[in-house]
Order: C-alpha cells, then sequence, then structure tokens
C-alpha cells in the first residue's frame, strides 16, 4: 500500500503549475472500503501530545499568496517572534506585493520563490522551521510532505488531504520525521466554540450524547468568478466530486468537545446528497454567452446538500453538513447536546441550555465570565483588533507560534488532520455507494485510547509578544 500512494501522489504531480489537478479517480472512489479503514503499518511514533524542541524565533516560509495567503502574512507579521523568511507564488507579482506588507510593518524582505518549482526551493532551504501552506486543495499533502521531509514543520489550510491515502501519507510522514503537522482549522478558535469546548471539558453538558456542524455558505457566484481562485479550481473540485467536500470547518471544534483521537474516535459514516438544482443551470446560463463556460456545462456537479451522519467508536453521533450553493444565512451550527444540556450557535446568537430553556441573556454572560478560556482571555482583544474571521485566525496563528516557541504539543495533531479531512473522500464513497456505510480508519492505530485531550490551559506558554497593533 505504501507504493500505491508513493505512485498515487507522483501521479497528481506536485507541481504548483499544476493548479487544477485531477479529481479523486473512479477507481479511488469505487476501491474496496477495507482497503482504506485497514492501518498501513504500525504506529512508528505518537505525534499526540508531541513536544518539538523550542524554537526562540519561528522562521516561517509561506507558500500561496493569493487568497488566504496574504491574510496569513499580514497576520503572522504582527508576531514579535517570527521571521517571515521566504514568500512563495507561482505568479511573482502576488510575492511583490506581500513585499509591501512586510515594509509597511517595518520587517525585512523576504526572500522570494515563484514559477513551476518554487516551492520546493523554499522547502529545501535551511533557514526556516515553519512552512506555511495556502494553496489548492490539491496541493496540499504533496507539500506539506515535501517540507517536513525536508525538516520543516508543516501548517496547512484546510482541508489538509482529498483522499484517505493522502491522509495517511501526511500520518507516516510527520510519525517518521517528527515534525508536526497542523491543519489550520481557525473555527477551533472561534470565541463561542472555545468557551463551549472549556464547558463540556467541565462537564456541565454532562455525557456529550450528539453534536452538529456544518458549513452552510453560498459561494455560488464566487465559485464560478474568474478571478476568485487560480484557474478556477475550486469550480473544479465541485464538478467533479459529490460529497461533504468541506467538513473540517464543523468538524474540527466539535471533534475536540468529542475528544475525537484523544479517547474517542470515528467508526463509520453514512452519507447522501441531494441533486445538484443550480450549479449545472449557472454553467448554461453562463455558457450561452460566453464560451468560457462551455466546458463546464453537463459537468456532474455536486449535490446542493449533502449530509453525513458519523458514529464514534463510543456511541456518540455526529450530523454534518455542506451546502455552497443555496441561498440561505450563513452557518457552521456547532451544536453540542449532551445529558444534561445542550449549546448552538447559529442561528446567531449563540444559545444555551442546561434544562429544557434557552438561558437569558443575563445568565449567558455569566457563562461567558466563568467559562472563557484562558487562551481567549489572554489575546482575544487583541486578535479583534487584528482581525482575521473575527480574531479567530489571528488566535489560530499566535497559539501556533507560542508552543513552537515554548516548546509544547500543538492543539490540533496530524491525526486531526487526518480524520477530520478524511470525511470528504468517505462522505464520496459513500454518496456513490447510495448512502452505504464507509469505515473510518484509525489513524492512531489505537493510540486514541489514551491519547490525552488538548490542553486549555496557558501553563508553559503565553510570553509570546505581540508587536503593537
Amino acid at each position: 500500500m505504501k507504493s500505491n500512494r508513493r505512485k498515487f501522489l507522483q501521479n497528481i504531480g506536485a507541481s504548483a503549475a499544476a493548479i487544477s489537478l485531477p479529481s479523486i479517480s473512479n477507481a479511488a472512489i469505487t476501491s474496496e472500503n477495507g482497503d482504506f479503514a485497514k492501518p498501513k503499518a504500525n504506529q512508528t511514533f505518537n505525534m499526540s501530545g508531541f513536544a518539538a524542541p523550542k524554537l526562540e524565533k519561528v522562521r516561517i516560509g509561506f507558500i500561496g499568496l493569493g487568497n488566504r495567503g496574504p491574510g496569513a502574512v499580514k497576520r503572522m507579521s504582527q508576531i514579535a517572534a517570527v521571521e517571515i523568511v521566504a514568500l512563495c507564488d507561482k505568479d511573482s507579482l502576488r510575492v511583490e506585493k506581500q513585499q509591501a506588507v512586510l515594509s509597511k510593518a517595518n520587517l525585512p524582505k523576504a526572500r522570494e520563490y515563484s514559477g513551476v518549482d518554487g516551492w520546493k526551493g523554499l522547502c529545501e532551504s535551511n533557514d526556516i522551521d515553519l512552512v506555511y501552506i495556502c494553496t489548492p486543495w490539491s496541493l496540499h499533502t504533496p507539500m506539506a510532505v515535501y517540507a517536513m521531509k525536508n525538516g520543516k514543520h508543516a501548517a496547512i489550510e484546510v482541508p489538509a488531504a482529498k483522499t484517505i491515502d493522502e491522509c495517511w501519507e501526511l500520518v507516516e510522514t510527520s510519525e517518521k520525521t517528527k515534525k508536526h503537522c497542523m491543519m489550520l482549522e481557525n473555527t477551533c478558535y472561534d470565541f463561542f466554540e472555545q468557551m463551549t469546548l472549556n464547558m463540556a471539558r467541565n462537564g456541565l453538558f454532562g455525557e456529550l450524547i450528539h453534536a452538529e456542524g456544518a458549513y452552510i455558505h453560498n459561494l455560488l457566484i464566487a465559485n464560478f468568478g474568474k478571478t476568485s481562485y487560480s484557474d478556477m479550481w475550486r469550480l473544479n473540485e465541485n464538478a467533479n466530486r459529490n460529497g461533504n467536500l468541506y467538513p473540517t470547518h464543523g468538524l474540527g471544534p466539535i471533534s475536540q468537545c468529542l475528544n475525537i483521537n484523544r479517547g474517542d474516535r470515528f467508526d463509520h459514516l453514512v452519507a447522501i446528497s441531494s441533486n445538484d438544482f443550480q450549479m449545472g443551470e449557472m454553467a448554461k446560463s453562463l455558457a450561452a454567452n460566453d464560451p468560457f463556460y462551455e466546458d463546464y456545462v453537463g459537468k456532474p456537479f455536486r449535490g446542493n446538500m449533502n449530509t453525513t451522519i458519523i458514529k464514534t467508536e463510543r456511541g456518540k453521533t455526529i450530523m454534518l453538513q455542506h451546502d455552497v450553493t443555496s441561498t440561505r444565512p450563513y452557518s457552521r451550527i456547532h451544536l453540542l447536546s449532551g445529558t444534561k444540556g445542550v449549546a448552538q450557535k447559529w442561528p446567531e446568537p449563540g444559545k444555551i441550555a442546561l434544562g429544557e430553556d434557552w438561558m437569558s441573556e443575563k445568565e449567558l454572560k455569566e457563562i461567558e465570565e466563568k467559562y472563557t478560556t484562558p487562551l481567549v482571555k489572554h489575546i482575544g482583544e487583541i486578535a479583534k483588533k487584528v482581525g482575521g474571521h473575527g480574531g479567530m485566525d489571528f488566535i489560530m496563528d499566535w497559539r501556533l507560534i507560542d508552543c513552537l516557541r515554548n516548546g509544547l504539543p500543538l492543539d490540533q495533531d496530524v491525526y486531526d488532520a487526518a480524520a477530520w479531512s478524511s470525511i470528504a473522500h468517505a462522505s464520496e464513497l459513500s454518496v456513490m455507494k447510495k448512502g452505504k456505510t464507509v469505515d473510518i480508519p484509525d489513524f492512531t492505530r489505537g493510540a486514541w485510547k489514551n491519547n490525552q485531550p488538548v490542553s486549555l490551559t496557558l501553563n508553559g506558554r503565553g510570553n509570546t509578544e505581540v508587536r503593537k497593533v
């Protein structure tokens, strides 16, 4: 199986020029589910709770400066212990634009990489500690694997991988190199999610039984926009795959509340998708006046709504939804239901009940004051000023740097990146099989039984300074 995974990565190519890489092949989708669920080998090293050597300064190289990359560069420029050593994008003009951001922050000019294989040179350099990857989905795993093999920690935008084989590649590489591989799931650092994680940890909801998450966000116009995503990569993803393509925004926070990979694990899922009621029609409408869109007419666009149900080893259930086409308000749901209470963030404002009635505004305020995490109390107000989805992006970045500097485990490890990302491929398998059960691999190979929950403290942390905002 290892040689098959290597061939897989070689086939998709690890070139920054290949932005519109093929979607998951029919052969991969129709493979026997058991092949994916079985561990590839015994765990060689447990990355859960792993503490890498301290880094006084964290030297970062950024790959991908189109959509998410520029915001990350700006946020990291605010952290005093960060040195932005290198910038890379296949388009050199994007690199130049970010040099201006560094100049405005009174920071030294970064080394520049561009072109087809520029990112490889960045990963190979000997003065970078962390490679921060903000490229199209198909490039996440090849770049992260290459970075780790070249002695760098890897931070990857979501999802970390497209296929279960890629998930295993990330796990095996992180274990072998003893380099962190963190998926940058920013929603785990949103304020309500942090508070409800602390509440769950302290038993306010009793035994958690069920959780719900989603990514409901109308991106219909953006997906068809010629300048929204390089080489139309995101539209291509939606045109050739059918399942929950983007599960981690809703799944990450509730997985932490359920101690997934740290006391429980995903066991199996079922998934169904509605038909596509809008993307195909949009393609035909646009193609009628613009030949550019003719290639998208008749494509098997994913259904408007995908609903995926996951059952955990300990018998908990999770409902995930994915809809980036329908006209409706944004929602990640974020529902936690236990034997003593429930919390739900959307529709906003967030609500909590420790009985059969929702708390009053006054009661909610008291809960917030008591269960806001030390992390949010320490950096939350500064994060709001720096920005990035209301501040959660900066909390995520600051926490990552603070942990690396202090030689402490990260909040998200490679097993989280793999398990949360694997739901996309597993849901596609289930949809293709008309909602049949698909087993989810145990990427920890049994270590989940003893792995410790994510730390919510600042013990040994919190000494990373922020430049004047």
